[in-house]
């Protein structure tokens, strides 16, 4: 379980130096000025800036929820293959997210692995569940 958080750490520092790069790049490209950064609004920017910065905010929403869960079942000591093959899942499907959303971001395919990750994420909460039931 250790491992699978620890993947998404790195998934999220991934993308946010994903996301810094293309900001200071889009200031040194003069693509966008850099007041914009101030407050995100001002101007229209590259698609591109758009993309990183909300994946990166994506890393903060639906994952807390798996954070969550993994440190429960681990306080827990559940033991939980199944809770354990769940966040795998999760994870693959969050690596996948975002790059469909950087990169072609397809809506459907997007929404898709999106789901697919919050199905996992809610499995280890009803695992958790039966647990402690």
């Amino acid at each position: 379980m250790v491992l699978a958080m620890f993947f998404m750490v790195v998934l999220t520092a991934i993308v946010g130096i994903i996301t810094v790069r293309a900001r200071i790049l889009s200031v040194k490209n003069k693509e966008v000025r850099a007041k914009y950064y101030k407050l995100m609004e001002g101007q229209e920017v590259p698609e591109f800036i758009t993309k990183t910065g909300r994946n990166f905010n994506n890393q903060f929403e639906v994952p807390l929820l798996f954070y969550v869960a993994a440190v429960t079942h681990l306080v827990l000591q559940t033991n939980s293959q199944f809770a354990l093959v769940c966040a795998w899942a999760f994870v693959i499907s969050r690596f996948i997210h975002s790059y469909i959303h950087i990169t072609y971001n397809h809506i459907l395919h997007r929404m898709l692995t999106f789901f697919f990750g919050f199905f996992f994420v809610l499995l280890m909460w009803v695992n958790l569940a039966m647990f402690v039931l």
